[in-house]
């Protein structure tokens, strides 16, 4: 799909992954919807002829309101990008169930729902992109991640079935799973904080929000099934499929060391 002329509504837009593919995509000039729910942030983040819309995606009545308006204001939705989301780096066994709600509700349910908002526009419209940002997390679970892994597999699983269901209508489906991203998400979790062992996979698999958002919009415009960025992380994911019990124990080992 080219992105010129194209009606982009992108989640968690006011910083990191989602504030860089609304300049992404406006460069190759889509026409642009953000959404997020601090508003004066989201008006510091947006071009001089995008659309504002806040709202917390994990109310129903906002996650419509903000497809309706976007709707009413373009006329068409032609690119979903879910972004927004959170992390929690409590043990899976202590962690709080209000928190881990709270955590499904944004990374995959708000997902999801957004997706059926805009799945008929896009079916009347005869063609559409979905993009949903999981995470390299989302093909090999970090221990000191464990939640959030969970929720982005979710998610990697309902791009794949999404697809299938959706591509005879015209509606492609994409996955995006980045490694590390240079952003402010670390400063947003619900709960805990990285150990200091994951320092080096940092590095290693480290991209900027702006690196990532190009490789997004470079996937969109071939129809790309799934985005791993950096292309490195294939080797992690790799190694995981082959060497399952050796990463685990070098995963554990990193987990272990920071508690």
């Amino acid at each position: 799909m080219r992105l010129a002329g194209k009606v982009a509504l992108i989640t968690g837009a006011s910083e990191g992954i989602g504030e860089a593919c609304a300049r992404a995509f406006r460069a190759r000039g889509s026409r642009i919807a953000l959404t997020a729910r601090n508003e004066s942030k989201l008006r510091g983040a947006a071009g001089e002829n995008d659309f504002v819309v806040s709202g917390d995606l994990t109310r129903e009545e906002d996650r419509q309101r903000v497809v309706a308006e976007t709707l009413a204001h373009f006329g068409r939705v032609d690119i979903l990008v879910n972004n927004a989301g959170i992390g929690v780096y409590a043990p899976a066994h202590e962690a709080p169930m209000d928190q881990t709600r709270h955590l499904f509700e944004l990374n995959f349910f708000a997902p999801l729902r957004m997706t059926q908002l805009v799945a008929p526009i896009m079916r009347r419209q005869q063609a559409g992109v979905v993009v949903n940002i999981s995470s390299i997390a989302g093909k090999v679970t970090l221990p000191w991640f464990t939640l959030y892994s969970a929720s982005k597999y979710a998610l990697c699983s309902l791009s794949d079935g999404l697809r299938m269901e959706l591509r005879r209508s015209g509606i492609h489906v994409m996955k995006v799973c980045p490694g590390y991203v240079d952003t402010q998400f670390q400063a947003h979790v619900l709960a805990g904080k990285s150990p200091a062992g994951v320092g080096g996979t940092r590095r290693t698999f480290a991209i900027t929000a702006d690196e990532c958002a190009a490789a997004i919009a470079r996937g969109i415009e071939r129809e790309a099934r799934t985005v791993l960025t950096p292309r490195s992380g294939w080797l992690f994911v790799l190694a995981e499929r082959l060497f399952p019990g050796l990463v685990d124990a070098q995963l554990e080992r990193i987990y272990y060391a920071s508690r």
